[in-house]
């Protein structure tokens, strides 16, 4: 099996799928390797791409080879034409305009009637997404033999882009920094946490007014900026006079820095406007620590509403601020906290890599 995609230690999520992903099928007892990029992006990225080598934060995927370069087409026929004797090659998606004209590229050289081609879609197209979006889309689905989703909802948007079979599997939980299970917070410390990647559609602006309308509560946002959103979320702080209740931590957060700040909050809030699949709650539940989310993409069936977490309307302050006010009610959060779910990490896995191989090799 050949996996095309970033690999740790690129830093983020979908490199540390693409790692964990690798170690799983090795583990099941394939022969995997993951052709990576040394280049990945047609512009300047305006941040640090890598986590430092000597500081991994899971376990380096040995079989990784950075090839790829977003600036030399030619390079990436010649890689897929070297994939051509592997039974399975899986693409990792989630932005048509970056990997669109590769994979398309790719999928073209490896041709019709050679390894089984399965796209592992992050997302289908990403939030806020033009024509030439959806076009890359189809182009590279209509070329795949499989795609792999994480949710039905994502199936069905899918399968409005393009007729290629798709498989739904739930995405397991790969979280860096740890290996076992926090126990519960002991006591309440009316302190909120965001965490992860700060872009519009997260919808971090609007935790900021719903903690306007919610007194004695702070909040911590950990994360990397995207863009604006610094001077943004700033700017709002100042509007709301939030300056003693709000703290900015701008920047990638290493996994050795991940505890520190769950330890010291009652939940995670992940009050997204839109979304897909995110490993926050795993990682969340995992470090003893309840959620409060919208009720977008894989969230309301990881979360089970009054029991491990709340649920609210996205993009509502109004709903938002009335969740965290229940949270705060008496015994509420000390409820939700001792009721968090036990990891199914190793079943999930075991089920996502049997759905990954069902086909491999069959064309």
């Amino acid at each position: 099996i050949a996996i095309v995609g970033p690999v740790h230690p690129y830093k983020g999520g979908i490199a540390q799928h693409t790692t964990a992903l690798a170690h799983h099928l090795k583990a099941a007892g394939h022969t995997v390797t993951i052709i990576s990029w040394k280049s990945q992006y047609p512009f300047f990225y305006p941040g640090v791409q890598f986590v430092p080598e000597d500081k991994p934060e899971l376990p380096v995927f040995k079989d990784s080879r950075r090839v790829l370069s977003w600036k030399n087409p030619i390079g990436w026929w010649q890689w897929a034409r070297k994939l051509k004797k592997y039974d399975e090659v899986i693409f990792a998606w989630w932005v048509p305009t970056i990997q669109g004209p590769v994979y398309w590229t790719m999928l073209r050289a490896l041709g019709r009637h050679g390894p089984h081609l399965l796209v592992l879609c992050h997302n289908i197209i990403q939030h806020g997404a033009g024509a030439k979006d959806k076009f890359l889309t189809r182009l590279v689905f209509d070329r795949a033999d499989e795609l792999l989703v994480h949710t039905k909802d994502l199936a069905n948007i899918a399968s409005d882009v393009t007729a290629t079979p798709i498989a739904i599997a739930s995405i397991p939980a790969h979280l860096p920094g740890q290996s076992t299970k926090q126990k519960p917070h002991a006591t309440v410390q009316k302190h909120l946490l965001f965490f992860g990647l700060v872009r519009q559609y997260k919808g971090v602006d609007v935790l900021v007014q719903a903690l306007a309308e919610v007194p004695d509560v702070t909040l911590t946002i950990a994360g990397e900026m995207w863009g604006k959103q610094q001077a943004k979320l700033e700017q709002l702080i100042e509007q709301l006079e939030l300056g003693k209740r709000v703290t900015l931590l701008p920047g990638y957060v290493p996994a050795e820095s991940i505890a520190g700040l769950f330890a010291k909050c009652d939940a995670l809030v992940l009050p997204y406007r839109a979304a897909t699949a995110t490993q926050n709650t795993a990682m969340a539940f995992n470090q003893g620590v309840p959620v409060i989310a919208t009720r977008v993409g894989s969230m309301p069936q990881q979360i089970r509403d009054g029991t491990d977490g709340l649920l609210c309307k996205p993009n509502d302050s109004a709903s938002l601020a009335a969740a965290i006010h229940r949270f705060y009610e008496a015994g509420v959060a000390k409820k939700l906290a001792a009721n968090l779910p036990a990891s199914t990490a190793e079943n999930d896995w075991k089920h996502y890599v049997s759905t990954i191989i069902a086909h491999a090799g069959k064309n």
